[in-house]
C-alpha cells in the first residue's frame, strides 16, 4: 500500500464528523467481566443455523453507525407515537437480526442487569460475525450509551444505496468490503446486471436466470455478494471486481477505470492488506458519535427506550 492511505480509513475520516476517545476496551471489566464471552455463543449459534446471519449482524452495525453514529436506535421498533429507522427505504423488509439481538440482550441483561448497552451489543456481535465466518479479529472498544430517539429522515438519505455511483459512496462511506459475505435481494442488483455495461456478461446472464427484468414477486430472490465464497469473510469479493463480477452496481463502481481501482487490486492480492484495512475501518466506524456518559441510556429492551 505505500503511502496510498486505505480506502476504508479514507472514507471514514469523511464520515467521522464527531468521534469520541471516551470509548475503552475494557470499560466491562468491572460491571459485566463476562460480557464477551456471554454474546460469542450466541453469534456463533445463529450463524451455525443460519451463515447469512453473520452478514446481517455485520450489516445491522453499519446501518446503525451511519445515522447519528453508533447509538443502536436502528434497533427501535415504530410505535403509534414514534417514528423508528426500520422502515426507511433502506432498511424495510431488507435488514435484519434482530431477533439475534435481543436473544443476546436477554442473557446479558440476565448476567448483568441495567449494565451492557445494545449499540455495544452490536459492535460486538458484528465483530464476532466477522471472526467467526473466517475473517479478522480485533478489540471492541465499549461504553456506549443508547438513543432515545431514531431518525427515519437520516436513515433514508445517509445510507448509501445500491445504485450509488463512486462519489456518492465517497461523500457517505462505503461498507463494501462487507459484502465479501451475505446475498442480496434481486431488486437491488436488477439495474446492474441488466443495464449496465461494466459487468462481465456471462455473469450477469447467470444472475438473469434467477432475477427476471420484470419488477414483481421475484424481486426477493437472493444472491450471493460473493459469488465464489459468501460464506467466508475473505478477499474474493475484490477478486470478483477485477474481473467485473461485481453483483451490485456501488460494487463495481469500486473498480471501473477510477482512483480506487489500485486499493481494488491491492486487496484482492493481499487478504493481510485487506483484513488490517478492515479492522481500521470498523474500530475507527465504531468510534463515530457515541452516547457516553450521562447521554442516552441503557436500554432493557433493544426495541423500546425505557
Amino acid at each position: 500500500m505505500a503511502s496510498t492511505p486505505s480506502f476504508f480509513v479514507l472514507l471514514l475520516f469523511l464520515l467521522v464528523g464527531s468521534s469520541s476517545a471516551n470509548l475503552s476496551t475494557n470499560f466491562y471489566s468491572s460491571s459485566c467481566p463476562n460480557v464477551f464471552s456471554i454474546i460469542k455463543p450466541v453469534v456463533k449459534s445463529a450463524i451455525s443455523a443460519q451463515a447469512r446471519n453473520g452478514a446481517s449482524l455485520l450489516r445491522l452495525f453499519f446501518h446503525d453507525c451511519f445515522v447519528n453514529g453508533c447509538d443502536a436506535s436502528v434497533l427501535l421498533d415504530d410505535t403509534p407515537t414514534f417514528r423508528g429507522e426500520k422502515t426507511a427505504p433502506p432498511n424495510n423488509n431488507s435488514i435484519r437480526g434482530f431477533d439475534v439481538i435481543d436473544k443476546i440482550k436477554a442473557r446479558v441483561e440476565k448476567a448483568c442487569p441495567g449494565v451492557v448497552s445494545c449499540a455495544d451489543i452490536l459492535a460486538i456481535a458484528a465483530r464476532d460475525s466477522v471472526v467467526i465466518l473466517g475473517g479478522p479479529n480485533w478489540n471492541v472498544k465499549v461504553g456506549r450509551r443508547d438513543s432515545r430517539t431514531a431518525n427515519f429522515s437520516a436513515a433514508s438519505t445517509d445510507i448509501p444505496p445500491p445504485t450509488s455511483n463512486l462519489s456518492r459512496l465517497i461523500a457517505n462511506f462505503s461498507s463494501q468490503g462487507g459484502h465479501t459475505i451475505g446475498k442480496a435481494r434481486c431488486v437491488s442488483f436488477r439495474g446492474h446486471i441488466y443495464n449496465d455495461t461494466n459487468i462481465d456478461s456471462s455473469f450477469a446472464k447467470t444472475r438473469q436466470a434467477n432475477c427476471p427484468r420484470r419488477v414483481g414477486v421475484q424481486d426477493r430472490n437472493l444472491a450471493p455478494l460473493d459469488r465464489q465464497t459468501d460464506k467466508v469473510f475473505d478477499n474474493d469479493y475484490f477478486k470478483n471486481l477485477v474481473v467485473h463480477k461485481g453483483l451490485l452496481h456501488s460494487d463495481q463502481e469500486l473498480y471501473n477505470g477510477v482512483s480506487t481501482d489500485s486499493l481494488v487490486q491491492t486487496y484482492a492480492s493481499s487478504t493481510n492488506t485487506f483484513f488490517s484495512d478492515f479492522v481500521t475501518g470498523m474500530i475507527k466506524m465504531g468510534d463515530v458519535k457515541p452516547l457516553t456518559g450521562s447521554k442516552g441510556e441503557i436500554r432493557k429492551n433493544c426495541r423500546r427506550v425505557n
